[in-house]
């Protein structure tokens, strides 16, 4: 899957910046307002703050760098003819500020690009905690299930139980996490629809609850733990 962000910068402007986001292991093109690169054309890209310098267009000649720790190695391509950087197999490593200078007969451009990569998301998992299992206050005839979503080593996530459409509860973290989980409890005969979703900005991963597999009566003998496999 690629993404391209096109810059609405025009020549002439000095403080563009375009907000950019990617799935990691993903390709993304930073494109540029060039239609077409001029033989006497320089076009330049620097990433960071130390602005190291990872690609460079002058006329008809092109060369590809990269920083020190070697993070854009065989990663990154130029359009030869827009001067537009693609940066492919994304990792989180690479976000970041890229920045071009563009130098033209008749004027100098500089656009930035915010960069974001957010890593692959897990699929949720659902399990049950039988020990958990009690009678429902309002009736002793009606027993509780209760259940944990949970993930584990995700960052700038969120993670929701859901009835149907309607949210029911949620919990978000920004810096890593080592592990995520959420609880919710049911009546072992509900026939409702349950499901926890894990999301961030531009994607999502949804693990539907079986009821059925994964509750049952506290008087029952048998215990049940659903592993998922992925």
């Amino acid at each position: 899957e690629t993404v391209c962000v096109c810059s609405s910068g025009v020549f002439g402007d000095t403080d563009t910046v375009k907000s950019v986001s990617v799935k990691e292991g993903d390709s993304v093109t930073l494109q540029i307002n060039v239609t077409e690169i001029q033989a006497d054309d320089e076009i330049t890209w620097t990433f960071g703050t130390n602005r190291n310098l990872i690609a460079k267009i002058s006329g008809e000649t092109s060369d590809i760098g990269d920083v020190p720790d070697g993070r854009f190695r065989d990663r990154l391509k130029l359009d030869h003819q827009t001067g537009s950087l693609i940066i492919t197999n994304t990792r989180t490593e690479h976000a970041g500020v890229y920045k071009v200078e563009i130098s033209r007969r008749s004027s100098e451009t500089e656009i930035r690009f915010s960069v974001t990569v957010y890593a692959r998301l897990p699929i949720p998992v659902i399990s049950s905690n039988s020990s958990q299992c009690s009678s429902s206050s309002s009736s002793s005839s009606q027993q509780n299930c209760s259940l944990v979503c949970s993930v584990v080593n995700v960052s700038h996530v969120t993670l929701s139980w859901y009835k149907g459409n309607s949210l029911l509860s949620s919990i978000s973290v920004s810096d890593l996490s080592i592990s995520l989980s959420l609880p919710l409890e049911v009546e072992y005969q509900d026939k409702n629809s349950y499901s926890c979703v894990l999301d961030n900005p531009i994607s999502n991963q949804t693990q539907h609850l079986d009821i059925s597999q994964l509750c049952h009566t506290c008087s029952g003998t048998a215990t049940l733990t659903y592993v998922f496999i992925y």
